[in-house]
């Protein structure tokens, strides 16, 4: 097969709504495969960036302020599987403290307490993926 066939292949891939093309000719087998990256990239940021969460205030009167993921992705209680989590209910926090890791894209975000307060609920498991905007832990 020649140079001018396979790139006649990669423009057909390149332009049609195919992800993959396998093509056999004889003893030559090609396979193309097309990339999904199709936004712009952004500046990397970098691991373990400190992430500023969304904290509000209960609205049912209760006091508690809710402390929302920042992204979506895997939340983690500890940096390790064999590791302490950072807090546990009835903890205490000072602003600044990590709560957690939220890995998004392969990047680690350390999810850091933006005042001072006490854990009363831890509302997402360890592994679990949490979604944008979703009530991860409540302090009073």
């Amino acid at each position: 097969m020649d140079i001018k066939r396979i790139k006649a292949l990669i423009q057909l891939v390149d332009e049609s709504g195919l992800s993959v093309l396998d093509v056999s000719e004889g003893e030559t087998k090609i396979r193309i495969e097309k990339a999904y990256c199709q936004q712009p990239v952004q500046a990397a940021v970098p691991s373990y960036a400190p992430q500023i969460q969304n904290v509000s205030r209960d609205k049912s009167g209760s006091g508690y302020k809710e402390i929302k993921s920042p992204v979506v992705g895997v939340f983690y209680s500890a940096p390790s599987e064999d590791a302490e989590p950072y807090v546990g209910v009835g903890d205490k926090v000072k602003k600044g403290d990590v709560l957690c890791i939220i890995e998004a894209m392969k990047l680690m975000n350390e999810i850091l307490a933006e005042e001072d307060g006490e854990i009363t609920e831890i509302c997402a498991e360890n592994g679990q993926v949490v979604e944008y905007g979703q009530t991860i832990f409540r302090l009073s």
